[in-house]
């Protein structure tokens, strides 16, 4: 039996033998086409490569394609596990021209691959052409053999493709499988066609012409090639069986299924086991491909899938979470062609064990609940919408789970009676927030996200992509167009730029449009916490709702902030780990230059342990450990052991980043964290702390660089310490040394300086030399002198009472154009006059106000140095005045 690996390996081998570029899976999430909440064909990696928006340096490819069709129009969620060929993951194995080869040689590599490859029977082959491409119909003729009567000609727009009402456009051939008379059905184009005898097994895509509005309007300068080829379709023909589920692949999923819930997969447990297998493929898959589950957008449908699964999983009477349980023969199965699912496998098991755990928390209430309403009803009823929003709002039970509860039974659910319900609350909702005093200019936002809903964030695994204008903000009204030099913000229904939060600073890059469109992002902004605003000006041409555009952010930039972000976890695990666990984060700044980290720590840092800081983090940097991510809930996460953030506002569920090495039972940082981060420890480069200083009482804060701007740090360190040692005449380890040196040698010379300016002022060129004065009765040592210092004046001035023995001591020093004044009173002259008093005389002639001390001793000054003799003679007169 050929296995499904062996089919697309040889699919593969056969194209690239024939010159086509081997080119692998493109992610689920579409970075190049906005209009789609997930890849759902071959072609859509290659969109802009088919419309020239793109060049490549091939001109023929071949791929298998990751494909998932469960939200937005190609929805086949509710058919799966109820039908023969309904998935909601699939591969489509395709070839594709770029203006090199058309309708000739395509259906000649079909047919080739088919009968002689593969070994299909011809008589087993039917092909469809578009009722006026003669062309085609002649090639299989000529090509195939085909007789006229298995050429079959449709008139609908079944064989014919569209990129959409403007672009490339073309007929198809379909080819057909016929699985004999034994299954009901008829050819395509014949009344009995829905049955399941004929199935497509390939469809040929020539694109041929240019269509506006819906209308052909011309040929395309260079026609093209697009197929595609469903892997479980043409797996199931070429394995002999009529059903995709029984193929090899699903066969052993299926298997593991029955083995853990010790179920077989037959009777009504059939559609059970083949949700289950169905649903993990397409669960593990979005999750390696960064779709987490959340309560909007694209992690809303896998959270319906994921739960639509989950209660299966309890209806075959799982006692325990099941779906991680079987992730193991998914890698095993398809991890060799995937490697993404063997590099996500920790993740993709963490995220369906923890959601599968919370579900069953209320799936009993849930189903308790819709158990009581559908009491009494019969085949054929609704159930009350209010009921189902009931549940999807307080038991999480998204609407088409209740309607798969139901349809077992044969009732349906009332989805205008839920829309109703939900309008409802987010009118409630709205009005609550209106009393709540946030900003009237957050109102514009709330409107635009009332009618919009959150923007989806693609930029946890991507720094570009394409994006649908919804609303364009200037001057803090809503706008339909603005143009060149306008100053504006954008709000695209997805976008890579990370909007400003948990202390991360907004991305910047810029948008354009291959028609000349230019507009350069200065930052993001994240209005009401869900919203991603870019702030750009205009540079060229003009912008109007409902544009695509190319986002492109800044990657080198979006580097350096996620290395200082990741930076900042490791430092607070070192805090932690080495001060202690009363230290709680702050506050934090992460930018592409720098980072800022407050910390409760109520001492300052001593610099070993600085250092031990540093060493313990840019060890963890050297172990180059990947970093994980995982979804929880707030309150589990951190029962778990994660750390929350200071100031972050946490929803239902929490990211939960992990990163460094093993600790024991935990990684050696866990924290809730929202932000972008590097893959590895080892992203960071380098780690370095600059400053350390208080905020606050008790609040620390550690000033850091990371990668290169650390290392360009220590280069500029390096300089100066090469500088200072050529003015030392040193080598730069001797610096130290000699610096310590020097200064020895000034604190000497000061200090001798200090001694002789002190005795210059106790004796020598008049004055104090002279001897003391006789001033009404009182002796009176006075002098001013240059250069000493104001600290040095009470000292000075002790030693001249001491000298005195009994009266008035008076310095004036003059120091850099200001002067300052100390006067002494020995204890038995204090009765007699004030040295507070006369500081005051002396003050007032220095051009200064007060001056204060005790009736022994006293100190003041003033900026008018040139007065100083004046303020002197003030002293004088002053002891004259009060001793008369």
């Amino acid at each position: 039996m050929t296995s499904t690996n062996d089919i697309r390996r040889s699919f593969l081998d056969y194209f690239h033998g024939q010159g086509h570029e081997k080119v692998a899976s493109a992610p689920l999430v579409p970075h190049n086409d906005p209009t789609l909440m997930f890849v759902n064909a071959g072609m859509v990696p290659f969109k802009n490569v088919f419309t020239g928006l793109e060049s490549r340096d091939y001109s023929t490819a071949t791929s298998s394609q990751k494909c998932v069709r469960a939200g937005g129009k190609h929805n086949d969620l509710d058919n799966v596990g109820y039908t023969a060929r309904h998935h909601t993951f699939f591969e489509m194995l395709g070839n594709f021209s770029f203006g090199d080869y058309f309708k000739e040689q395509a259906i000649s590599h079909a047919w080739t691959l088919l009968t002689k490859e593969w070994g299909l029977p011809a008589e087993k082959l039917t092909a469809t052409v578009y009722h006026s491409d003669d062309e085609a119909f002649a090639l299989w003729k000529k090509i195939a053999g085909l007789p006229e009567e298995r050429i079959i000609r449709i008139a609908t727009k079944d064989n014919f493709w569209a990129m959409g009402a403007d672009g490339p456009c073309g007929p198809c051939s379909e080819i057909f499988y016929d699985h004999g008379e034994a299954i009901a059905g008829g050819p395509p184009g014949s009344p009995d066609e829905d049955g399941d005898r004929f199935v497509e097994i390939w469809n040929l895509v020539f694109m041929q012409h240019q269509q506006v509005d819906d209308e052909i309007v011309g040929d395309l300068p260079r026609p093209s090639i697009d197929t595609g080829m469903g892997l479980e379709r043409i797996a199931a023909v070429m394995q002999g069986v009529h059903d995709n589920y029984d193929i090899d692949l699903f066969k052993a999923l299926i298997a593991a299924s029955e083995e853990l819930t010790r179920t077989d997969s037959t009777g009504d447990r059939q559609a059970s086991h083949r949700v289950i297998a169905d649903h993990l493929r397409s669960s593990s898959f979005l999750i390696a491909d960064g779709v987490l589950p959340a309560n909007e957008g694209r992690g809303y449908v896998l959270r319906r899938i994921m739960r639509r699964a989950m209660r299966h999983a309890h209806l075959l009477g799982a006692a325990d979470p099941l779906m991680h349980r079987l992730v193991p023969e998914l890698v095993s199965e398809m991890g060799g062609a995937f490697p993404e699912l063997v590099r996500a496998q920790a993740l993709i098991e963490q995220t369906l064990e923890a959601e599968e755990v919370r579900f069953r928390r209320t799936l009993a209430n849930g189903l308790k609940l819709l158990d009581e309403a559908k009491a009494g009803m019969g085949e054929g009823d609704k159930l009350p919408g209010e009921t189902a929003f009931k549940l999807y709002d307080t038991y999480g039970f998204p609407f088409d789970l209740t309607e798969d509860a139901l349809r077992r039974e044969g009732l349906a659910v009332d989805r205008e009676g839920f829309d109703a319900a939900m309008a409802k609350q987010k009118q409630a909702a709205r009005a609550a927030w209106k009393g709540s005093g946030e900003q009237a200019s957050d109102e514009l936002w709330y409107d635009l996200a009332d009618q919009h809903g959150a923007t989806e964030f693609t930029g946890y695994t991507a720094t570009s992509g394409e994006g649908v204008v919804q609303a364009i903000v200037k001057d803090g009204a809503v706008v339909d167009s603005a143009g060149e030099g306008d100053e504006v913000q954008l709000l695209l229904n997805q976008t890579p730029f990370y909007g400003e939060s948990g202390g991360q600073v907004g991305d910047a890059g810029q948008l354009s449009t291959n028609e000349g469109f230019l507009a350069v992002v200065s930052d993001t902004a994240k209005p009401l916490g869900k919203l991603h605003a870019l702030r750009a000006k205009i540079a060229k041409g003009t912008v109007k709702r409902g544009d695509t555009l190319h986002q492109e952010v800044d990657a080198e930039r979006r580097d350096r902030v996620r290395a200082n972000h990741s930076a900042t976890h490791l430092l607070h695990a070192a805090l932690r780990g080495i001060l202690g666990e009363h230290v709680i984060q702050k506050g934090s700044l992460v930018a592409p230059d720098r980072l800022r980290f407050d910390f409760a720590h109520p001492n300052a840092l001593s610099p070993d342990e600085i250092a031990a800081i540093e060493a313990e983090v840019n060890g963890e940097i050297r172990a180059n450990e990947s970093v994980g991510t995982q979804l929880m809930a707030p309150d589990e996460a951190v029962e778990a052991g994660a750390l929350a953030l200071f100031g972050e506002k946490y929803g239902d569920e929490v990211r939960v980043l992990s990163m460094g090495r093993q600790r024991a039972d935990k990684r050696y940082s866990v924290e809730l964290c929202g932000g972008t981060h590097v893959r590895a420890t080892g992203d960071i480069q380098l780690f370095k702390i600059i400053a350390e200083s208080a905020v606050s009482s008790g609040v620390r804060r550690i000033e850091a660089l990371t990668g290169e701007a650390a290392r360009q740090w220590l280069l500029e360190r390096d300089a100066k310490l090469r500088a200072a040692a050529a003015s030392l005449k040193a080598a730069p380890d001797e610096v130290p040394a000699r610096i310590a040196a020097l200064v020895d040698t000034a604190r000497k010379l000061e200090k001798e300086l200090a001694e002789a300016k002190k005795a210059l002022a106790m004796g020598g060129g008049g004055g104090a030399a002279a001897g003391p004065e006789d001033i009404a009765g009182i002796p009176f040592l006075g002098k001013v002198v240059d250069g000493l210092e104001a600290k040095a004046l009470r000292p000075t001035v002790d030693e001249m009472k001491g000298q005195l023995g009994s009266g008035v001591a008076a310095l004036v020093a003059i120091n850099e154009g200001r002067a300052s004044v100390a006067v002494g009173v020995t204890d038995d002259r204090k009765d007699d006059v004030s040295a507070v008093d006369l500081v005051r005389a002396a003050v007032e002639q220095l051009g200064g106000k007060g001056g204060g001390g005790r009736p022994d001793m006293a100190q003041g000054g003033g900026p008018e140095a040139d007065k100083a003799e004046a303020a002197l003679q003030a002293v004088k007169d002053r002891i004259a005045s009060v001793s008369a």
